[in-house]
């Protein structure tokens, strides 16, 4: 009996987390919930580029990681990264902090870094900041 009740207490969260979980996904393809923003405090400028800009997943979409490369297509305050060879004239990612929205984690995590790009989500799991390097 006493079994019984600790396999019920330890289920009964669980399942509550798992519905949410699948409300929270219905809600967002139906348009319903509002989509993650991304600022950033320190952000590189946009860079000019001579490739042509297309229709490229947003950054949200994007998983950028330790030694990717990028460019930001978008302003300091509305940042809108995007993955390009490494080369002249790119940010390289030095650091992905995640659960986080503190930028300035990036002075003691990754002193080289010389800008930061904060992705602010509603869940703040799903926060991360980036801690970047001109090339």
């Amino acid at each position: 009996m006493i079994i019984a009740l600790v396999v019920l207490l330890l289920l009964c969260p669980c399942l509550g987390l798992a519905g949410w979980a699948v409300w929270r996904t219905a809600s967002s393809d139906s348009g319903v919930a509002s989509a993650p923003s991304a600022s950033a405090p320190a952000v590189p400028p946009a860079l000019p580029s001579d490739e042509p800009t297309s229709a490229a997943p947003s950054p949200s979409e994007v998983e950028f990681a330790k030694g990717d490369c990028v460019v930001n297509d978008g302003t300091e305050d509305d940042a809108e990264l995007r993955k390009v060879p490494c080369g002249p004239n790119t940010y390289q990612v030095l650091l992905r902090i995640p659960a986080t929205s503190d930028g300035d984690r990036c002075e003691t995590l990754a002193p080289q870094a010389t800008a930061n790009y904060v992705h602010d989500n509603s869940i703040d799991l799903f926060d991360y900041v980036l801690c970047l390097k001109k090339r």
